[in-house]
């Protein structure tokens, strides 16, 4: 018995190293002293100075940020409309709709959407990239505000109710503060979706339209450099963080959502 229950953490172990090792090696190596990731020479912060100083990899972190925070905050309004909807109506056909991009393969929405604009003959761009974000991102939102909702005390909005307030005031007053903090949960999710997204946005990015995602990807065709690495790391971090604040604002919500 005591064989056995030592196989379960030391198989949980080497999962965790298969998973982290690398992205551990990437943020060691962004501050190797070399140019060649194959051995490690010495600490430098050179890589960062030189990003500061990088016009295509500044300019696609600009458009990542300026997409991120539209999307997020668009898909945030319209999810927490879906979800509050979802919950008060039980309506079937509204959670397949809301829920549908989440489960439907990334490459197959990307492909759906590029269809899309060009019927509509629309010219890809930084435009097509933030509805494709909305629509992707939308349903996470609607998830983590609907968990919120489940867990909420439905007698507070209708002592609301009875005290004469109307359903608008009592959904402003009451509800929306209730839910605030999945609502920003949700808000943090779409952003980080948003702008670490690389399948959806390469259908749907045209010229002159580069994310962060692309750009890097772009620069890895000929080989890994320590610029890579840097950036690579600055994004992982803040994705990080991102994620922290949003299982510290609503940890049982975003459970349920995963």
């Amino acid at each position: 018995m005591r064989k056995n229950s030592l196989w379960l953490p030391l198989a949980g172990f080497l999962v965790y190293v298969f998973l982290y090792a690398p992205l551990l090696i990437v943020v060691a190596f962004s501050f190797n002293d070399s140019r060649l990731n194959s051995q490690w020479v010495g600490f430098t912060l050179e890589w960062y100075r030189v990003l500061l100083h990088h016009e295509a990899m500044l300019q696609a972190a600009g458009n990542s940020l300026l997409i991120a925070l539209v999307a997020s905050a668009v898909s945030t309004v319209l999810g927490t409309m879906a979800g509050f909807a979802m919950y008060r109506f039980r309506l079937r056909v509204l959670p397949l709709l809301v829920l549908a991009p989440i489960a439907i393969p990334e490459i197959l929405t990307g492909v759906s959407l590029l269809l899309f604009f060009v019927l509509l003959g629309m010219t890809l761009g930084m435009v097509s990239i933030i509805l494709s974000h909305i629509a992707f991102c939308l349903g996470f939102v609607a998830i983590v505000v609907r968990s919120r909702l489940a867990g909420m005390d439905e007698s507070l909005t209708e002592a609301a109710r009875d005290l004469g307030a109307t359903p608008w005031c009592a959904f402003r007053r009451v509800t929306l503060p209730l839910i605030m903090p999945g609502v920003v949960a949700g808000a943090l999710m779409a952003f980080t979706l948003s702008i670490d997204d690389f399948v959806i946005t390469f259908f749907t990015a045209g010229v002159g339209a580069s994310t962060l995602p692309l750009q890097i990807y772009t620069m890895v065709k000929t080989s890994v450099t320590p610029e890579v690495n840097a950036i690579s790391s600055l994004l992982m971090l803040l994705t990080l963080v991102l994620i922290l604040v949003a299982s510290k604002l609503s940890p049982s919500a975003l459970r349920s959502g995963a």
